[in-house]
């Protein structure tokens, strides 16, 4: 069946519960998976300098100690279960983008993720990156709730 799992975390608490039923998914199936953060692109948005407080170095300073963290719940769980796991983070401005790119670069033949559930104009103004994901990828993706 599946033997490689793409496992993207924002890490909020619905993705942590996704990690949680993926990693016991993996488990069952004796899949690997592979834990991915997407950083965004650093922005700067002001009209003054003086009133630029971060860095792009101070960015990414915190974006990759975010992307550590994140990934680490998902180190602990597969260490816990007995999953192979690997992990990378990757930036872009586009999550959904990276994710799908992950998956094919890695060889993953499913995808699991989070969905937050927005609806109506909410879902259509925010935009759901599962959403996404569901539409452009080729690789099947399984979404928990």
């Amino acid at each position: 069946m599946f033997k490689h799992i793409l496992l993207p975390t924002d890490g909020s608490p619905l993705s942590e519960s996704a990690i949680q039923q993926s990693i016991l998914l993996a488990k069952t199936l004796g899949a690997k998976v592979t834990g991915l953060y997407v950083i965004p692109e650093y922005h700067t948005f002001t009209w003054q300098a003086e009133m630029l407080t971060d860095t792009s170095g101070d960015f990414e300073k915190f974006s990759l100690a975010q992307a550590e963290k994140f990934l680490a719940v998902i180190r602990e769980q597969a260490k816990e279960a007995g999953v192979t796991a690997s992990f990378l983070h990757v930036t872009n401005e586009h999550p959904y983008e990276a994710i799908i790119k992950a998956a094919d670069d890695k060889q993953c033949d499913l995808i699991t993720m989070a969905s937050h559930g927005r609806k109506g104009m909410q879902g259509f103004l925010i935009g759901s990156e599962t959403q996404k994901v569901l539409v452009h990828s080729k690789v099947p993706v399984l979404v928990y709730r």
